[in-house]
């Protein structure tokens, strides 16, 4: 992991503060900012939600989908908690944790945001960071990239649809007309990009050029992402001073999913016989979340100073520790599966596949 990912929660925070500096001290700032809007979609939001999302599905290889036939009962585990489980046990999280345990302590007018945000963030399965939790869990490059480059593809057609299903069913207004809009600007033209890209570069320069691009796009992407942090706590400034407990509230459901779907998945791998170097990441992309895009869509749905936007970037704040914390119980329960070992052609890949991600 490179310097930004690394202390990636440790940037948000320093973001985070500075955010709530800039929009208790220069409001107009801010406010002039949230202001550039066109169709409800904010101009600077959108420009860095492009350059975060972007450098990050120029990694995915879609004629990789092919080999999801290697580790089928692998593939069918993480799309059934992606696609099945997760954005329904988060909306059940969400109302739990928001309407009924800590209800006395958040404001009421913004529950149904904060549960909004929620499962915004659930509906999204994670993309880029995955190859590094991959990578620290030595799990098999081709599984991560084909699971990524389904769960990209599925994305597509079922984001709008699953978000839209469960906010009716939390009896949260789904302004369809923005949903869509959302799906189409941050999944469906940044993959034709990203993929325009790829494979002009790959033409061109072959692998090595891909990866010398991926280097130097990295901390352009970490970069654009902690901009959009500083914007929106600009926003959220205020709410968080007077109440400062929000974000470790809104941090345990996050926290919880992320340890539930982690472990089923885990557990569904290793009774189906799965080798380690499969149900390892198997796991990790159960669990983990495509954020940018909740972040995006968050925004474009409810606006800058909404509480589900808010609950979203929660959710960048806990992704990097949390998720270091499951690679380690994956390291360290290796010898729950002596039953399968990796075939020799996965270890060949490993170097190649995730060398921009060391």
């Amino acid at each position: 992991m490179n310097i930004f990912e690394r202390f990636l929660t440790l940037w948000v925070a320093i973001c985070i503060i500075a955010g709530i500096a800039l929009g208790h001290f220069y409001p107009v700032v801010s406010q002039v900012l949230g202001t550039l809007e066109i169709a409800h979609v904010n101009i600077p939001v959108a420009i860095l939600i492009w350059l975060m999302i972007i450098p990050m599905l120029i990694r995915v290889d879609f004629s990789a989908l092919h080999e999801v036939k290697r580790h089928w009962r692998g593939v069918s585990i993480t799309l059934s908690i992606n696609w099945a489980v997760k954005p329904f046990s988060m909306a059940f999280l969400g109302w739990l944790f928001i309407k009924v345990v800590f209800s006395e302590w958040l404001p009421e007018e913004q529950h149904a945001s904060y549960i909004a945000g929620l499962i915004i963030l659930a509906a999204a399965p994670c993309t880029a960071m995955v190859f590094v939790w991959s990578h620290l869990t030595k799990g098999d490059p081709l599984f991560t990239l084909s699971q990524v480059a389904l769960n990209d593809a599925i994305m597509v057609f079922a984001f709008a649809p699953i978000v839209g299903l469960l906010l009716g069913l939390s009896a949260i207004t789904v302004p369809w007309d923005t949903l869509f809009l959302s799906v189409v600007l941050y999944i469906v033209i940044p993959v034709i990009i990203s993929q325009i890209i790829r494979s002009i570069i790959l033409n061109k320069g072959g692998n090595g050029a891909l990866q010398q691009l991926l280097k130097t796009l990295g901390p352009i992407s970490i970069s654009a992402l902690l901009l959009t942090l500083i914007l929106l706590f600009a926003f959220q400034g205020e709410q968080v001073i007077r109440q400062p407990l929000i974000i470790a509230l809104l941090a345990v459901p996050i926290l919880i999913q992320v340890i539930f779907n982690s472990s089923l998945a885990y557990y569904l791998n290793r009774i189906s016989g799965e080798q380690h170097c499969v149900a390892g990441p198997s796991a990790l992309i159960g669990a983990s979340n495509f954020f940018e895009l909740a972040v995006a869509t968050a925004i474009s749905l409810f606006g800058f100073d909404s509480g589900a936007a808010l609950a979203t970037v929660v959710g960048v704040l806990v992704e990097v520790p949390i998720m270091l914390a499951v690679v380690g119980v994956v390291n360290r329960t290796r010898h729950w599966f002596p039953f399968a070992k990796c075939t020799p052609c996965v270890a060949s890949h490993q170097a190649s596949a995730f060398s921009s991600d060391a």
